[in-house]
């Protein structure tokens, strides 16, 4: 059995020791495919491999129909739109997400950047406290419950909005639940974005939404690029020049943000959300464990397709 591992960007030295030793110990065979450049390099490498650990690398129908022999491929983390599901099931592979692992990473980076938003980007003005202001968390997922414990700890008061999550469950982890999306945005100071990026949720964040926030809202988002309509937002924010957007993933119109919007937008270099090391770990770790459940035993717990 042949655990291949495809990362143009590279598991730590750790994750790596961590997952070999999961694979070793099932009796499988670990390859190594690393800081590819040609998704060539890619379909010669998936040929012979019974199972496939990526991160944000692309796999497509060309990589699926390449691996002649696949069974399981495993996105190490909670975002799967990397891979193509429709010609995963065709192929009969299955494909997961390692859910949670990469939560508490994520979350902290929604304060790191949230601290730095209330103090006006640290221009040396006065800025503000995140104590007593209202959070509004939409989708009260792994990332979304473990933002709700972080604001906690900040006196933040809380509110979640999520379609899939019964308000009793949200309400169960000491969090108030929003009736709908509109009143999230409505009532909150501050609302994180932690939604997949699904044919429902594609440019959902507009400006008829965002502009329902108070005076001084901020708009936070370590989910997808593609939630947020860019062109809708810009205008919103050069009319409200109040508002405020924070984000992981660099919009398409980031130049237009960043000179449109000085003093009230930042965007990371790349996507940050999982850039830690214990992040890191956890991920490759899981993919390894979930890919030696499902061949040895057909545990599909966090099948996606």
């Amino acid at each position: 059995m042949k655990v291949l591992i495809a990362t143009e960007k590279p598991f730590s030295k750790v994750a790596v020791d961590g997952i070999k030793e999961v694979t070793d110990a099932a009796g499988y065979e670990l390859a190594m495919l690393e800081k590819y450049t040609e998704k060539s390099q890619l379909l010669e490498a998936v040929a012979d491999a019974d199972a496939l650990i990526v991160r944000s690398d692309k796999v497509d129908a060309d990589v699926i129909a390449a691996a002649k022999q696949l069974k399981i491929v495993v996105r190490a983390g909670a975002g799967f739109d990397n891979l193509d599901l429709d010609a995963c099931t065709k192929a009969g592979v299955v494909a997961m997400n390692t859910p949670g692992q990469n939560a508490n990473s994520v979350a902290e980076l929604v304060f790191g950047m949230l601290v730095m938003a209330v103090r006006n980007f640290y221009n040396g003005t006065s800025g503000t406290e995140l104590k007593g202001k209202k959070l509004g968390i939409l989708a009260f997922g792994n990332v979304g419950r473990n933002v709700a414990r972080i604001a906690k700890g900040f006196g933040m008061d809380i509110m979640a909005y999520d379609a899939f999550c019964p308000a009793e469950a949200i309400e169960a982890a000491g969090v108030k639940a929003a009736k709908s999306q509109d009143e999230l945005f409505e009532q909150c100071d501050v609302v994180s974005l932690h939604i997949p990026a699904t044919p429902e949720t594609k440019k959902s964040i507009n400006a008829a939404l965002v502009g329902k926030m108070k005076k001084g809202g901020i708009l936070v988002n370590t989910a997808r690029k593609e939630v947020i309509d860019e062109e809708s937002l810009l205008a919103l924010m050069q009319e409200r020049t109040d508002i405020k957007y924070i984000t992981d993933i660099k919009p398409d119109m980031d130049a237009d943000f960043a000179a449109q919007c000085e003093g009230r937008y930042f965007a990371t270099p790349k996507k940050m959300g999982a850039q830690t090391a214990e992040a890191n770990v956890n991920a490759g770790i899981a993919a390894a464990n979930q890919i030696v459940g499902f061949i040895r035993d057909g545990i599909t717990k966090f099948k996606v397709n």
